[in-house]
């Protein structure tokens, strides 16, 4: 009987510990602008890039040219990134969270799924320019 009480303790402590798994931070870098015309202009990249975020809950600050802050709040954690673009790439790059477990190299695992749907999107409002 201990036996078995002793292991549930044991699978619920690994479970539980799954879960706040983190992992090494995910960068975009150098991602290719890839659009369906040859017309477009890196304001066009930049409301690409501001649209994609708003529709996924980001906040998007375009601080100059070429650069923008998302930041995303959800529930008690707060991620930002830096986005900065041209009219042929764009990056997205871990600039500051909360929350989050971020120890300069790994960071909560959820965090990378937000910047990849973020890309994803950032690529689906650009593939219709």
């Amino acid at each position: 009987m201990k036996f078995k009480l002793w292991a549930s303790l044991i699978g619920m402590l690994a479970l539980t510990l799954l879960g706040c798994v983190s992992n090494p931070v995910y960068n975009v870098t150098d991602a290719p602008v890839t659009t369906s015309t040859r017309g477009y202009q890196a304001r066009d990249v930049r409301n690409a890039i501001l649209q994609a975020g708003a529709s996924l809950g980001w906040q998007m600050k375009d601080v100059r040219p070429g650069l923008i802050i998302g930041t995303l709040n959800l529930r008690d954690h707060m991620a930002q990134v830096e986005i900065s673009y041209n009219r042929r790439t764009y990056s997205i790059v871990y600039r500051d969270s909360h929350n989050l477990n971020y120890d300069g190299v790994n960071i909560h695992k959820n965090y990378n799924g937000w910047v990849q749907r973020l890309s994803t999107a950032i690529n689906s409002q650009l593939s219709v320019l």
